[in-house]
């Protein structure tokens, strides 16, 4: 008799891992389970798992209550099949609580083998409808994981029709410009298979338009300022005669295939109200960065929407979500058709105003041991994010100490892989007992990016169509904000800024970050240095209070 576990009265968050700090910064941040898979049989050729990881990561997840699904997923060839059985043995002994499959043979292979192990199917089974969720469950599955494709209307109907078996959604993550991932294009493009774990991204790649002339040779068509309005290129489909589809390009090339991320935050709700077991989020080969803090941002979704659903709003979790890089976010299929608003014909890169600038490597008596991930220089704003609570603290860094030879130096960078110390003196509005039990080891800390016109023109546009897509906004708007990119890149700018000034009063962010002399110090804040007496610990203020006058308080007390 195959094992299957009954539905979870909530909800789980499900996250992906890569490796095992990985999963331990998801367990750390808020994950109910982790999925993740090893090289040889999964969908990820390139996950960082050994076997002894594998075993290490199971038992580190079940000492904190939470779970761990193996992904068996790949589409099997004759190759593999011998491979299955030593696998499975070892799979018994890692003791996961679930195994994710794709082909119906491994499915049936691993039920009869190993009937004390749950048995999930992969989005890559392609599951669309209630029909075949049915089948699934039948032929003993304790889980289905939905297709992308799935709007949530179906979705709605499915879990009516299927009252009894676990379903899975996705919720966050990179989208595939095929059917849920089942792609040959990038096996055409670079003899890497897509269903064999190997995607090359070809979706995403630069393509450019050539020309070749009567006498055989082949030239690119370049478009500048003096070209641009000599060429148009278009399409024209057989069955369509006359309907011609233009194509764009400029001087990076063209992005027709190049889908923006799944988003689905701001309809949480919606799939939390009909009982959706599991809300996954894609990302096994993505950073640490990513898997905690997008982790954190829907711990935090999931539990206030339980804690007060009539009151629940996404507003405060896509801003966390918004510190991530991404390609823009969409709803993508949650309405059963994609829009325009849903792909990036601009950019192909991940972009945020945020970015990770390490983690704590080790708490030791008298301070942090923090391990850079990227450069940070001399009045940078430290923020580092707990993992348990919701009360991020803020650090203007004023110079770094090198923890092995206690060198001090007005820059660092991240190639050497330094760690740094952070003595818990430079906190001077904090309490140290706070800072060693909320901020353990593996920590998170971001920090400010600077970005070219381009990349600040690249994210509003992207945020002025996750409006569009939520019917907000104009569509005016919209425009102008495509057309502020299209001329930004055209200008070309590679000097970069802060959203926050760096220098004087002006960098100040005005709310008391620990260090921070510009706050602490000067006459512009004194006012708003009364008011962070009143504050609790770790409480800092909700805006700028900067020139603050008696009586003018506002918001400001409510940070």
């Amino acid at each position: 008799m195959v094992k299957i576990s009954p539905r979870p009265e909530r909800s789980e968050l499900l996250m992906p891992a890569g490796d095992l700090q990985k999963l331990k910064m998801a367990v750390l941040y808020g994950a109910d389970a982790i999925y993740l898979g090893t090289p040889d049989m999964s969908l990820r050729t390139k996950s960082a798992f050994s076997l002894e990881d594998v075993v290490e990561g199971v038992k580190f997840a079940h000492s904190h209550g939470k779970r761990v699904y193996l992904t068996l997923n790949l589409f099997s060839h004759n190759k593999d099949i011998p491979k299955l059985e030593q696998y499975v043995e070892t799979v018994r002994k890692v003791n996961p609580d679930g195994v994710i499959i794709a082909d119906p043979g491994v499915f049936q292979y691993v039920k009869e083998m190993a009937p004390d192990l749950e048995l999930h199917v992969s989005t890559q089974a392609n599951i669309c409808s209630w029909l075949s969720v049915k089948f699934w469950a039948e032929q003993g599955a304790s889980l289905a994981v939905l297709a992308r494709e799935v709007s949530y209307a179906e979705l709605v109907e499915i879990r009516e029709k299927c009252p009894d078996i676990k379903l899975e959604a996705f919720v966050h993550g990179a989208m595939c410009m095929t059917y849920s991932g089942r792609c040959l294009l990038s096996n055409f493009m670079s003899e890497r298979g897509a269903n064999q774990g190997n995607c090359a991204n070809s979706c995403r790649w630069h393509y450019k338009v050539h020309m070749r002339l009567k006498d055989g040779t082949i030239k690119e068509i370049e478009l500048n300022e003096h070209t641009r309005d000599m060429y148009e290129f278009l399409l024209e489909e057989g069955a369509r005669e006359g309907e011609l589809m233009p194509i764009e390009e400029d001087e990076r090339g063209s992005y027709i295939l190049n889908s923006k991320d799944l988003c689905l935050m701001p309809k949480l709700d919606e799939y939390l109200k009909i009982g959706i077991d599991s809300l996954k989020v894609e990302g096994r080969n993505k950073s640490q960065y990513y898997v905690a803090l997008v982790a954190r941002a829907y711990r935090m979704a999931i539990d206030d929407w339980y804690a007060n659903p009539d009151g629940w709003s996404p507003e405060p979790y896509l801003k966390e979500l918004e510190t991530v890089q991404s390609r823009g976010y969409t709803l993508a299929f949650h309405e059963g058709r994609l829009t325009n608003h849903a792909h990036n014909y601009e950019d192909t890169a991940t972009l945020a105003e945020w970015e990770f600038a390490g983690l704590i490597h080790k708490v030791e008596q008298d301070g942090f041991l923090m391990e850079v991930k990227n450069r940070i220089v001399a009045g940078d704003v430290l923020e580092l994010v707990p993992p348990r609570s919701r009360q991020t603290i803020f650090l203007r860094i004023y110079e770094f100490i090198d923890a092995e030879t206690g060198q001090a130096r007005d820059a660092v960078n991240a190639g050497q892989k330094p760690i740094i110390r952070l003595p818990f003196a430079w906190f001077d509005q904090e309490d140290q007992a706070r800072l060693r039990a909320d901020y353990p080891e593996l920590t998170m800390i971001r920090k400010e990016r600077p970005l070219t016109q381009e990349q600040w023109d690249r994210l509003k546009l992207d945020r002025e169509a996750q409006k569009r897509e939520q019917g907000q906004g104009t569509e005016d708007r919209y425009l102008q904000r495509r057309d502020a990119l299209v001329e930004s890149q055209a200008e070309a700018n590679s000097s970069r800024k802060f959203k926050t000034p760096r220098l004087g009063v002006e960098g100040c962010c005005g709310r008391g970050c620990n260090g921070c002399l510009i706050f602490w110090q000067d006459p512009a804040y004194a006012k708003a240095r009364s008011l962070m007496a009143e504050k609790k610990q770790g409480e800092m203020l909700a805006r700028n209070a900067r020139g603050l006058t008696e009586g003018a308080t506002g918001a400001l007390s409510d940070g």
